[in-house]
């Protein structure tokens, strides 16, 4: 009978951790990235003598019942949208990986945002976001050092539209050309039919007329000084290949020299449009200085900054880490799992097989089942409740054994 009350207890102290992995669950319900424990009991037995009195050895005497640690519900959880950039979730079975000085800790789901060191980390942890190198090495995410955006000099303007064979003249505007500095000058270029000498008069001047398929180029800054003045060529309606890319030279004040290209080999043609033409800037290169505006995370797991000048550039791809068996990773406070054996997990970018997808703008809820943990509630209660109640049995059946020999 005392070994009643023991089995009793087993159970009254298995469905108490039970209540207790209920409670933490039930807790956790809006906790980002919480995985659920999954209840579980293993029966209590050892060889015991057989009390039958036959000759068939020892017997298998239960003891009771014990709590088992739980292994986690890593199912996926709901995905919940929202407007940061740097909000990360994984629609698969990868985990994000984040770096405790020369630990690296694991999770599902993360809000970053960048520190005052400009490092990249888990708003909630602190620990620094992980991304793979150029080489698959693994680094910190940090925008340190890459807070501005260099200028660059413009190289080529391309042009694209009808330069009107039967205009008398035509100009393009608002040409925007960056210098080495990153100061933005303003060109105009007025074309006009290139004329050709003919002879005298006999009044002392010389006439001359238009050549056809040619105009003249004249090219001035925002100050209206000339900068250059150049001839394009048309051949038919297509320009020639010997002018078709005009090199003009030029020296900014306060600035180094630079030669800009202008581009009419694509996209160009003079037709007879009476004296309409809709040549236009189809793209210009070069920028001026810009300053880090946001950092996000594109659908490739690339990570990026983007400048005030338009500019990106990319980090390196945010690590995601693929484990065999994810069973074997130990829970950590924070959503955060540590891998405590020896297998290390193979670490790949967005998209490859075995990891999933990153989500953006995207934080994985948690997977906990309100209408399932209560069930387990209930199971746990009448558990606890059956099991208090074979102690009590057990208890006064002894105490009629005490009984009995005191009446004796």
């Amino acid at each position: 009978m005392l070994g009643a009350i023991y089995t009793g207890l087993s159970g009254m102290e298995a469905f108490s951790q039970g209540l207790q992995a209920i409670g933490n669950n039930v807790s956790n319900l809006n906790t980002a990235g919480f995985k659920a424990s999954v209840l579980e009991f293993s029966n209590q037995s050892f060889y015991g003598n057989n009390s039958s009195g036959d000759s068939g050895g020892n017997n298998l005497v239960g003891t009771g019942v014990s709590y088992v640690t739980p292994h986690i519900d890593f199912s996926q959880g709901t995905m919940q949208t929202t407007t940061s950039g740097l909000d990360l979730a994984l629609q698969g079975d990868g985990f994000l990986v984040e770096k405790d000085g020369s630990k690296y800790l694991y999770a599902r789901t993360g809000s970053f945002a960048v520190n005052n060191n400009g490092e990249i980390v888990d708003q909630r942890s602190g620990y620094q976001l992980v991304l793979l190198g150029t080489n698959g090495q693994l680094i910190g995410a940090t925008i340190a050092g890459n807070k501005l955006s260099s200028p660059s000099p413009t190289s080529t303007v391309t042009f694209s539209g009808n330069l009107s064979s039967a205009a008398t003249s035509d100009t393009v505007s608002s040409i925007n050309v960056y210098d080495s500095a990153g100061n933005a000058h303003t060109w105009s270029i007025a074309f006009a039919p290139a004329s050709a000498a003919t002879g005298s008069t006999g009044t002392g001047t010389t006439t001359g007329t238009t050549t056809a398929g040619q105009w003249t180029l004249t090219i001035t800054d925002e100050t209206g000084a000339t900068i250059a003045t150049k001839t394009l060529s048309f051949t038919g309606n297509s320009p020639d290949p010997s002018t078709n890319k005009i090199s003009v030279a030029y020296t900014p004040s306060g600035a180094a020299a630079q030669n800009v290209t202008l581009d009419f080999s694509s996209n160009v043609t003079s037709y007879s449009a009476g004296t309409t033409s809709t040549l236009q800037v189809a793209s210009s290169d070069g920028y001026a200085a810009g300053t880090e505006s946001s950092v996000s995370v594109d659908s490739n797991g690339a990570m990026q900054i983007t400048y005030s000048n338009q500019q990106t550039k990319s980090l390196g791809n945010v690590a995601i880490a693929s484990f065999y068996n994810p069973q074997d990773l130990s829970e950590r406070s924070n959503g955060l799992f540590e891998n405590v054996h020896s297998l290390q997990p193979r670490l790949l970018s967005s998209g490859e097989e075995g990891v999933g997808t990153i989500a953006t703008k995207s934080i994985e809820a948690s997977n906990v089942d309100l209408s399932g943990e209560f069930g387990d509630l209930i199971l746990v209660q009448r558990g606890f409740q059956a099991s208090s109640q074979v102690v009590t049995v057990a208890n006064d059946m002894i105490q009629q054994l005490f009984g009995i020999r005191g009446q004796g």
